[in-house]
């Protein structure tokens, strides 16, 4: 993992996945460093990862206040269970629905849970959090926020997208790729990690997109993005422009079976 800095008030801990024909996907991780520290999502599970290592690199894990789970799915919730161990003052905050998507693999300690909905908000000593639901989402229990005082919006899952490189996966801001580049690889995270995009348009889709682009924050974060930093008319035009951009459609069984046989040895003799 890698980890820097994102202005004055939150560290970015960065791992990422190649995939194949597609690129490298950046996977973050957050820690804002407010009154009570808040840390966003726990990284992937995968059993090469210490996510609790790499943070106490950056927080001592006792230290924190809160657990901001944007959404229960497994690159968000690696490290989830040994924190929630080394922060026995923290708070895991997610939705009704995220508590019960978790209890499928394993029950939630529900006296450390704080169950907060899209526009509420969350008191963390020196700042106010504000939850609200991506335009662009995977998950029926995800919310992202907006940090009031770093002007900071964590987006969740929304404006993803691959780099061509290992390199730009891990970078501190997104504008070192070209804007074109940025483009497509955002519009191709769209129609994979929300399809449903492309069955949706007209006023509501549009409002949930202005209802993120009226915080105007300096700076937006997703966990599978590069930190995006005063680029806030790029992003929005691209999430106006997601349900008419082409759809995904991933290899099927005749492709897998080419690509089976690509691994085979070479005869012998």
């Amino acid at each position: 993992m890698n980890t820097y800095r994102v202005g004055d008030d939150v560290t970015v801990l960065n791992d990422q996945l190649e995939v194949p024909g597609i690129g490298h996907l950046p996977i973050n991780a957050f820690v804002l460093h407010a009154r009570e520290p808040v840390v966003v999502d726990t990284g992937l599970s995968l059993a090469d990862r210490d996510f609790l290592a790499e943070l106490g690199n950056v927080i001592d894990p006792a230290d924190v206040r809160w657990i901001w789970l944007t959404h229960p799915d497994r690159d968000h919730t690696g490290g989830l269970f040994a924190l929630l161990e080394a922060a026995p003052q923290a708070k895991l905050v997610t939705t009704f629905l995220g508590v019960g998507i978790m209890s499928t693999d394993r029950p939630l300690p529900l006296d450390r849970v704080h169950l907060l909905n899209p526009g509420q908000r969350l008191d963390v000593g020196d700042r106010t959090l504000t939850a609200f639901r991506p335009p662009l989402f995977d998950s029926p229990a995800t919310v992202g926020f907006y940090d009031d005082k770093s002007r900071i919006c964590f987006s969740s899952d929304c404006l993803g997208g691959p780099m061509p490189t290992a390199d730009l996966a891990s970078c501190p801001d997104v504008s070192q790729l070209p804007a074109a580049e940025l483009l497509e690889a955002q519009l191709l995270w769209a129609a994979v990690d929300s399809p449903w995009v492309h069955n949706v348009s007209g006023q509501a889709y549009a409002d949930s997109v202005r209802a993120m682009q009226a915080f105007d924050s300096d700076i937006v974060l997703s966990t599978h993005l590069p930190p995006a930093i005063g680029i806030g008319n790029q992003l929005i035009a691209m999430l106006l422009a997601a349900p008419d951009a082409p759809r995904f459609v991933g290899p099927d069984q005749a492709a897998l079976e080419q690509m089976l046989a690509s691994f085979e040895p070479a005869p012998v003799g």
